[in-house]
């Protein structure tokens, strides 16, 4: 059992340090001198939607980092030309007539439980442009490597939803942020919560939750004193009512800071060493299971970066790493979501930018190859089962051709959130969520 289990919906999912960088939290545990601190972070989460009035959905999103082959995962192709196939074999799954790579054996075993969708597609096949379209909706049109031009699922998540409990980030990200996973217009109060460690790491520590040893909560408290007095001899000036509000959420910051919900939720060493062995000892594996530990306390968005798919040589070698550390993570992440019947409330979505290409190249890889990729979702109330076909040779969709928008359209309408919705960009003019917004009835 996690810590976790027993508790009412009401307090299923603790702790909220809205989406700030390790240096802004520690800003905010000093109660904030200079920079965004935490009461600011709180009045900006105030201003959105809270999300105390909607069910407590969640969403982990897996970012395959790089690409992943369609061929090598969901969509095997065992009677094309052997330089299409390529080396490796293709399994049997649960459904009955349908295989996956064998590296795949793990999910396999699980495909009732899975929905995976073998013909999303879209027309760029460089890495930034199409990171920032399968996390945000939108093809960045910027330079390489510069920052999120729209704000990707996390953040929309924070804003237009909020925490499913007040004491947790709405978005929070393992190990790190994704590619394209900033707040870009929505702001600061609306970047991801990041663990900046690893989880498979033998002293797995998220600092930020951490109290510098000095900073102890009698300090803290006389700090608080400090500011009510501060707050107390504004008042007597304040026109516009702000100085409650003021108080209000400075005392939300205290009680966060000093909550201990939190810290439990991030601390996966509680987690029984069976479990952990069941997800896999590695960053991809453990990164799954604390992902799960905060969902299942509160976190409304999870995003887990899981890199190392960007195989143009030697794919079957990487197969064998990257690609059995994710099978047996999914698998894992999968059939603990069950146990636990947290399978309609959650959504797993694992999404890479594109596909690969449909000749094995002359290094033993595949290359980019936009045309036609697979994606996995599980969980959210879903159908399981395979949807969409690409042909023979895995070049194209020949049915159901979607495109990424339409699987973050899936993870908006898990969470409640309308895509139809605008924010403004820098220059003030409206933006939808998302332009292409369409579910997937097939799946629904």
């Amino acid at each position: 059992m996690s810590d976790f289990d027993g508790l009412g919906d009401s307090q299923r999912i603790p702790s909220r340090f809205d989406a700030f960088s390790r240096r802004g939290f520690l800003r905010a545990g000093v109660l904030g001198m200079g920079g965004l601190t935490l009461p600011e972070v709180l009045r900006a989460r105030a201003a959105g939607n809270v999300a105390d009035r909607n069910p407590p959905t969640s969403v982990i999103f897996v970012e395959l980092a790089g690409g992943p082959t369609q061929f090598e995962t969901y969509d095997p192709k065992p009677n094309a030309p052997v330089d299409y196939r390529g080396p490796m074999s293709a399994i049997a799954t649960k459904l009955p007539g349908f295989h996956f790579g064998e590296a795949m054996a793990e999910q396999a075993k699980i495909a009732d439980r899975l929905t995976i969708i073998r013909s999303i597609q879209h027309k760029s096949s460089n890495h930034d442009p199409s990171s920032h379209l399968a996390q945000t909706g939108y093809y960045k049109t910027g330079a390489k490597g510069g920052a999120n031009e729209m704000p990707c699922i996390g953040a929309v998540a924070a804003r237009f939803r909020g925490p499913n409990h007040p004491a947790m980030p709405a978005y929070a990200a393992i190990p790190h942020v994704m590619r394209n996973g900033g707040a870009a217009q929505l702001g600061r109060a609306c970047a991801p919560f990041e663990t900046a460690a690893d989880p498979n790491g033998a002293k797995f520590e998220v600092r930020n939750l951490s109290l510098l040893k000095s900073l102890t909560v009698d300090r803290l408290t006389s700090r608080r004193t400090l500011l009510a007095k501060f707050d107390t001899r504004r008042q007597l000036v304040d026109l516009q009512g702000s100085a409650p509000a003021i108080d209000q959420f400075s005392q939300q910051a205290f009680d966060m800071l000093t909550a201990s919900q939190a810290q439990k939720a991030f601390d996966i060493a509680r987690e029984k060493p069976k479990l952990r062995d069941r997800y896999g000892r590695t960053t991809v594996g453990q990164s799954l299971l604390l992902a799960r530990r905060l969902v299942e306390a509160g976190v409304t968005c999870v995003t887990v970066s899981a890199p190392g798919w960007d195989n143009h040589a030697n794919l079957p070698q990487a197969m064998d790493g990257i690609g059995a550390e994710y099978d047996r993570g999914i698998a894992a992440l999968v059939s603990d979501l069950y146990d636990r019947g947290l399978q309609k409330h959650v959504l797993v979505v694992a999404m890479g930018e594109f596909g690969r290409t449909p000749r094995f190249n002359k290094t033993a890889g595949r290359d980019h190859w936009g045309s036609v990729m697979s994606v996995l979702l599980a969980g959210g109330g879903l159908k399981p089962g395979v949807f969409g076909e690409s042909n023979g040779k895995g070049e194209v969709p020949v049915s159901l051709p979607y495109r990424p928008e339409n699987v973050l359209a899936m993870a908006y309408r898990h969470l409640g959130i309308d895509p139809a919705q605008t924010f403004a960009d820098l220059s003030g003019r409206p933006r939808f969520i998302l332009e292409e917004r369409a579910i997937i009835d097939q799946i629904v």
